[in-house]
């Protein structure tokens, strides 16, 4: 048996009843800490805005140089998604999920106590990198241990935790920063949510790997897999800060670097899909009804960082708050997730088994949500200054509907591909999205420092998700068997 294999207790269906609850609840609160972790970085460049202190407080640009420390922070985040999956294709998905945790805890901390920019940006990028190899192993491991009948709600119900790790990282970020400046650290105090957050992913980190241990397929074999990732991280590590060096160096404006970035993204993608094509897996990996969600998943993974980046600074400048009401508004939209991730799942699921098919939900509410998103757009322009109530009831709404269609996209995906390939189709699916992800901070900050308002990232965050909705039309829905 190999480790990418169902393990034997959860063969049968009187086997899995219990466990696949159990493995749901290990995997959220992987996504809990691993989205805090990543999340703390924005609420972190506002407190430096707003206080000019730091690299990017006392930057000529701020939030331009905020959004690129964040767009390369993803740019290693989608650099291993495809590896990732591979990896846990053939060394075990579970190696990589406990793996991934461990490498952000350590990361996270570093990124911490470092000095200066570039080792900032050096640490950010590596904490991404390995961040990057979670989503491919998680969305695996619960299609092939979770019936049929409750994939969809499995993968929904999981990746909840990304909300919840979304509304800790903007609620309890400033918290932490003030607990810091309680401390006496002054104008180091924002170093305090990384410690913090760095000691509690170590602990879910333990977490998991004694239930993988003790109930799902024994011991883990972490070394050969570690040395794997270490060899595919490092060259990516030196091109992707090479590239930053190299622009602080020279002095390009900060939508230079963001352009090389997105250049280096897309060799990778390139070289990887190119030998892909060579490949009998190419077949499946690369036909066209998946091809379209891959590209049509940048909307998602545009909006998502759009809205986790910069929200509380959004909030902030509009309605001229505090950055602690600035954070507990926007974490409306963060929080809407706990309710829709679940919900989209569930609704998914339920459609399958009347015969409906998943296709109409997912069209309809990404429709819904971009239609919010240009009600926010309408909130936040002109002169006059919207409260925190409307704001904050825009964004939770918005936020069920994203949320919900998320994992309706992800168990498409899943069903089109065999079981064996499931850990390269969703890095495939994350590699390609992800360029959403490093474009939308950078663009989105760039285009705020140009027009002195948000409004137009975030019409343009609307526009691109409405386009999404088009591309899932043509997508053939492929449904599964249900037991």
């Amino acid at each position: 048996m190999t480790r990418s294999e169902p393990t034997p207790f959860l063969a049968g269906e009187q086997q899995t009843r219990k466990p696949y609850k159990a493995l749901w609840a290990v995997l959220l609160l992987g996504w809990v800490v691993s989205y805090a972790d990543r999340t703390l970085t924005g609420p972190v460049v506002s407190w430096m805005i707003a206080n000019e202190v730091g690299f990017i407080g006392e930057s000529s640009d701020p939030r331009a140089l905020g959004g690129l420390v964040g767009s390369l922070f993803f740019t290693g985040y989608m650099l291993t998604q495809y590896p990732g999956g591979r990896l846990g294709d053939r060394f075990g998905h579970r190696e990589m999920i406990v793996l991934s945790l461990l490498w952000a805890g350590v990361l996270t901390l570093v990124s911490g106590v470092v000095v200066g920019l570039i080792a900032f940006v050096g640490a950010r990028v590596l904490t991404g990198l390995g961040e990057g190899v979670f989503y491919s192993n998680d969305r695996t491991l619960i299609l092939n241990h979770t019936p049929p009948k409750r994939r969809t709600l499995g993968l929904g119900v999981v990746i909840s935790g990304l909300s919840i790790g979304l509304t800790i990282g903007i609620i309890c970020t400033p918290l932490l920063i003030d607990w810091g400046s309680a401390l006496g650290m002054g104008a180091e105090a924002w170093r305090m949510p990384f410690v913090v957050f760095a000691v509690v992913s170590l602990i879910v980190a333990g977490l998991c790997w004694y239930f993988f241990r003790a109930r799902l397929g024994g011991r883990l074999q972490l070394g050969p897999p570690m040395l794997r990732l270490v060899g595919v991280s490092a060259p990516l590590l030196v091109a992707v800060l090479g590239l930053f060096i190299v622009a602080d160096e020279l002095r390009w404006p900060t939508w230079g670097t963001a352009i090389g970035s997105g250049v280096l993204a897309a060799i990778v993608i390139a070289v990887i899909v190119g030998r892909l094509r060579r490949t009998p897996e190419a077949s499946t990996l690369l036909s066209r009804d998946i091809v379209i969600v891959y590209v049509a998943y940048i909307a998602i993974l545009w909006n998502l960082w759009f809205f986790s980046f910069w929200s509380v600074e959004i909030v902030r400048e509009a309605t001229e708050s505090s950055l602690l009401a600035a954070a507990l508004t926007a974490a409306f939209n963060a929080g809407a997730g706990i309710l829709g991730f679940p919900a989209g799942g569930w609704l998914a699921d339920r459609a399958l088994r009347k015969g409906y098919g998943r296709k109409p939900l997912l069209i309809s509410f990404s429709v819904v949500y971009s239609l919010l998103v240009f009600a926010f757009a309408l909130s936040i322009s002109g002169d006059g200054e919207p409260s925190l109530f409307l704001l904050g009831l825009i964004l939770f709404c918005s936020g069920l509907f994203f949320n919900a269609l998320q994992p309706i996209a992800q168990g498409i995906t899943g069903d089109l591909v065999p079981e064996k390939q499931r850990g390269s189709a969703f890095g495939l699916l994350n590699l390609i999205s992800e360029i959403g992800a490093v474009a939308s901070p950078v663009v989105s900050g760039v285009l705020r420092d140009a027009t002195g308002s948000w409004a137009v990232g975030t019409w343009v965050a609307g526009g691109i998700m409405l386009a999404s909705a088009g591309l899932y039309v043509l997508v053939r829905e492929k449904r599964p068997q249900l037991q």
